[in-house]
């Protein structure tokens, strides 16, 4: 099973660059990961100063742009990990440097067969396209 980890974020986080401590410690748990053969993808991502927000009522868009207010309700990266359960996920996460109250959460990634009832033929193709589509831009 695929799962997304977010990292939630800081007053910390939102100041870049991080501390050459944090990001050693962060690069030998991604090690671990990768030597594991858990590791899809990771990246954190810029401050919320750096974004945007498009709310969406029916026919209007609107663009709200950053910094957003409620850093906790932010996310400040990301992994996306092969593991056999939950459990194991849970288990890695664990391991993670983290400290000072840091909050991560673990979502499992929907695969297309969670929408088999609902799957036409020709969704399943397309989904199978736009996969290899997505394989070949990374």
């Amino acid at each position: 099973m695929r799962v997304m980890v977010l990292v939630k974020n800081t007053p910390e986080s939102e100041a870049l660059p991080p501390p050459t401590g944090i990001l050693e410690s962060m690069g030998r748990f991604n090690e671990e990961l990768v030597n594991a053969g858990v590791l899809l993808a990771a990246d954190g991502l810029t401050s919320s100063a750096q974004g945007a927000r498009v709310r969406f009522d029916g026919d209007r868009r609107t663009v709200i742009d950053g910094p957003f207010t409620e850093a906790k309700e932010l996310v400040a990266g990301y992994w996306i990990w092969q593991v056999r359960s939950l459990d194991e996920a849970i288990e890695w996460l664990k391991r993670a440097p983290f400290g000072g109250g840091a909050e991560v959460e673990i979502r499992p990634v929907h695969e297309i067969d969670d929408f088999a009832d609902a799957l036409t033929p020709e969704l399943r193709e397309q989904d199978a396209r736009l996969r290899a589509a997505t394989a070949t831009n990374a």
